[in-house]
């Protein structure tokens, strides 16, 4: 079954970053066993004269690049990071990430809205990489936004989901999809995210340090997978109390 995100119609829920691999020539093998649509490229690591490998050698044709603004400090270094990877690529995904802060990495809310408005004006399919924060979502929605990206912890830390009561509004009241990035570190924790209703989960740090990263992102996209099938049948209220899963009541007449 597919669904649409950025106006293209996509049949994997999980997307990765193609950040510290150990080598681009896993892509293919990653992408034929997951069934990978959306790959992240940072800028800085698409150099077309490189003698080494260059990342854009090794991404299917099929795929989806969304070119990552990893490194802006503010909107206007990542409106001409997004500039320069649509000439480089030939796509207008942009994940918007405008990092001030160097210790925590987390992400400046106000100047990716700038830099969303700026470039949902020229055209570009805009996923802004935000804090969990509703009302940003909604103004990022507001202004033209393909979808948010909230983190699920500070990036690169595998803590998974440490903020899901302020997830949780963000998916239920904005109209555009919201994929859960930053801080999935294990299949559990994007299994969760999915339960929690998101439409998709982004991925990169917990695949690319793994022993076996293709082994990894199998993993992650069975879970993906399986959070989804969860979510969309609906998942069971907790209690407060026991409920035996088989009756006693015979088992009980029988011993009186």
């Amino acid at each position: 079954m597919t669904y649409q995100i950025g106006g293209r119609d996509l049949k994997s829920r999980f997307f990765i970053g193609s950040g510290k691999l150990p080598s681009y020539a896993i892509i293919p093998e990653m992408v034929e066993k997951t069934g990978i649509e959306v790959i992240t490229v940072a800028v800085r690591r698409i150099n077309p004269e490189t003698r080494h490998e260059n990342i854009m050698d090794y991404i299917p044709g099929h795929c989806v690049i969304m070119v990552n603004t990893s490194g802006a400090r503010n909107a206007g270094e990542a409106v001409r990071i997004a500039r320069i990877g649509r000439e480089l690529t030939g796509s207008d995904w942009i994940k918007i990430e405008v990092e001030t802060d160097a210790k925590y990495l987390l992400p400046d809310n106000e100047e990716t809205l700038k830099a969303t408005e700026i470039l949902v004006g020229e055209g570009f399919m805009v996923f802004p990489y935000i804090s969990p924060d509703l009302v940003m979502a909604k103004k990022l929605a507001k202004a033209g936004a393909a979808a948010v990206m909230p983190l699920a912890a500070p990036i690169g830390t595998n803590k998974g989901i440490t903020c899901a009561a302020l997830l949780k509004p963000i998916i239920n009241e904005i109209d555009i999809p919201v994929i859960i990035d930053a801080g999935i570190g294990r299949p559990s924790h994007a299994a969760e995210a999915m339960e929690l209703g998101a439409d998709a989960v982004l991925a990169n740090t917990a695949i690319a340090t793994a022993p076996n990263p293709v082994t990894m992102a199998i993993a992650m996209a069975k879970a993906v997978e399986a959070g989804r099938m969860a979510f969309e049948m609906g998942l069971l209220a907790e209690k407060e109390f026991a409920d035996a899963s088989s009756p006693l009541t015979g088992f009980l007449r029988r011993a009186e």
